[in-house]
């Protein structure tokens, strides 16, 4: 078992769901809830608890976009790429924090797993394009210097609650 996986948590999750194997959806979401992703050594350990195939489990981690095999930084940004955010330069957000957090198209997570950044397709929220998340939180009207901004503000909100 990974070291950062304790069988403790991950029985108060299968305990919470009745060890019901039907439950696996809501098993994997509140993994990842604790985890910020699905750590790999939960499969077999799931799979020997719920009576149901590795495989299975792997199959519906891997299908549902919401689900992550890597992991995820403590702020999870998803920058809009839909049309409206688009056409209003949501491209020069996304270069801005990339380049700020050494990340790449392919790179998404900072080393520190303090940041991860992601793009989406739409957000929803067109009328205040660009917009971004912050761990789910919308803020509209995004420029490269508000960019920079946020991470100084998310840096230090997080350097005082590890104080």
């Amino acid at each position: 078992m990974d070291t950062q996986c304790d069988r403790k948590t991950l029985d108060e999750i299968l305990e919470k769901h009745q060890y019901n194997p039907g439950n696996i959806i809501a098993i994997l979401q509140d993994t990842q809830e604790v985890y910020r992703y699905l750590p790999k050594d939960i499969f077999p350990y799931y799979s020997g608890k719920l009576g149901i195939s590795q495989a299975q489990i792997f199959s519906i981690a891997t299908f549902y976009e919401n689900f992550s095999l890597e992991p995820k930084g403590k702020f999870v940004i998803k920058v809009c790429d839909g049309t409206a955010c688009h056409v209003r330069k949501s491209t020069a957000i996304l270069e801005q924090l990339r380049k700020e957090l050494g990340l790449s198209q392919t790179k998404k997570t900072t080393d520190d797993l303090l940041f991860t950044v992601e793009t989406v397709s739409c957000l929803g929220a067109c009328g205040l394009a660009p917009t971004l998340t912050v761990n789910d939180k919308v803020m509209g009207m995004m420029t490269p210097q508000k960019v920079s901004d946020l991470l100084v503000t998310l840096r230090e909100d997080n350097a005082d609650a590890e104080m």
